[in-house]
């Protein structure tokens, strides 16, 4: 009833043709996963009905304030690249920084697995700022010009912070093209390559595979 009652209170509050304007788009969604995109002006709000628990994405560094339906508001300064999971609990996001704050939200659709896979198959130059029951999150760097050792990954999306030209060796010997462009959100599918950066930009891409 209180997450009810907190979530018709924005929706029903007076409208404000001055305010800031929320831009968002669902960038894919399939049986595990759905992965919308957002971006919030300074001063502007983003009401999160809770129903999934998530992993958000931040494409900027900024300032929010987080306001719960139940317990206290709190500010966090984000940057960009940072992993952030939530449970699922009905909440309003309010821009309060100087700057527009983007950032995609990955809704984890299923009940999620209680088995940790750590870093088991991938590839060790990877960092992990998250795991839970949910999801398995990293931090995939590749320098222009280099490659990185033959790995395996599960499903997963992948939420590019700097684009480059890719391209995937695979075990039977195919190179596989699989360019991302900056800004990019991509579904992909599980498998064991190698992952060369053959371009002049260096790769940034946030990994997330759904338990």
């Amino acid at each position: 009833m209180a997450t009810d009652l907190f979530i018709t209170f924005f929706l029903l509050a007076p409208f404000n043709p001055a305010a800031p304007a929320l831009s968002e788009t669902e960038a894919l969604r399939n049986d595990k996963v759905t992965v919308t995109r957002s971006t919030t002006k300074p001063g502007g709000t983003k009401t999160m009905s809770g129903q999934y628990s998530s992993v958000t994405v931040y494409f900027s560094s900024g300032s929010l304030e987080i306001i719960p339906a139940a317990g206290k508001p709190r500010r966090v300064t984000v940057k960009r690249g940072d992993v952030v999971f939530q449970t699922a609990e009905a909440r309003v996001v309010r821009n309060i920084g100087s700057s527009d704050v983007a950032f995609a939200r990955i809704d984890f659709l299923g009940s999620g697995n209680p088995e940790m896979w750590g870093n088991a198959g991938l590839s060790p130059n990877y960092t992990m700022p998250l795991e839970n029951q949910y999801t398995q999150a990293y931090d995939i760097r590749i320098p222009a010009g280099m490659r990185e050792p033959q790995h395996s990954y599960k499903d997963r999306v992948v939420v590019c912070l700097s684009g480059a030209e890719l391209s995937h060796l695979l075990p039977d010997g195919r190179d596989e093209p699989s360019t991302l462009k900056t800004g990019e959100i991509a579904w992909r599918r599980g498998g064991t390559h190698i992952g060369r950066n053959p371009g002049k930009t260096d790769l940034w891409v946030i990994a997330v595979e759904p338990k």
